[in-house]
């Protein structure tokens, strides 16, 4: 598969960027920068925030907040079903010794 990084064109709240980007994930990348769009746009047009920065930052904020709340979900998630499995795999044990 080709590794080489390759320009991708993004409109970001009106304003043009070329993005160096592995073509396998060109993809990801423009939803990104669609999820970005959208909640500046949301934010100018609330009326809350203003200024190109300052909205800026307040949307990475935002998409960093929903990036800790999954890592954690999926931690949680992890642990769980590494607890379900450890389970299983005892009662599967005790089935197997008892027969």
């Amino acid at each position: 598969m080709n590794k080489t990084p390759v320009p991708v064109s993004l409109s970001i709240m009106g304003k043009d960027y070329k993005i160096a980007c592995p073509p396998e994930e060109q993809n990801d990348l423009i939803q990104s920068a669609r999820q970005l769009d959208t909640q500046m746009r949301q934010m100018r047009d609330s009326g809350k925030v203003a200024g190109a920065d300052r909205i800026a930052v307040m949307a990475a904020l935002n998409l960093a907040h929903e990036l800790q709340m999954l890592k954690s979900q999926n931690a949680q998630l992890n642990q769980t079903l590494a607890e379900c499995l450890a389970k299983m795999a005892h009662k599967i044990e005790n089935v197997l010794e008892n027969k």
